[in-house]
């Protein structure tokens, strides 16, 4: 799966088939239901799901935990736009 077909999947009433958890939670995140975003995100203790939900914890405002989860993930805090990031995360993920 590529990017445009990651996000051409957000037409869809669920997440393609056979997508990691982390895309599976960006895809969640671009439906508007960060709950759900979340809790598979949190789930994933691995940096790519800190990274993740650090980003989580940045749309939702909350500065501090981010910091946390993106110093867990090994990376440096992201200051851009959060489209910038969530597209970001998908390409990464992707691979």
């Amino acid at each position: 799966m590529n990017f445009d077909a990651f996000q051409s999947s957000l037409s869809a009433a669920q997440p393609p088939p056979g997508v990691s958890e982390l895309l599976r939670a960006l895809w969640f995140d671009a439906q508007g239901d960060w709950d759900q975003a979340h809790r598979i995100a949190q789930d994933v203790e691995t940096p790519d799901g800190a990274r993740v939900h650090a980003y989580l914890h940045r749309k939702e405002g909350d500065l501090p935990n981010a910091r946390y989860w993106y110093r867990s993930a090994g990376v440096a805090a992201e200051s851009g736009g959060l489209e910038g990031e969530w597209q970001k995360l998908v390409l990464h993920l992707l691979g």
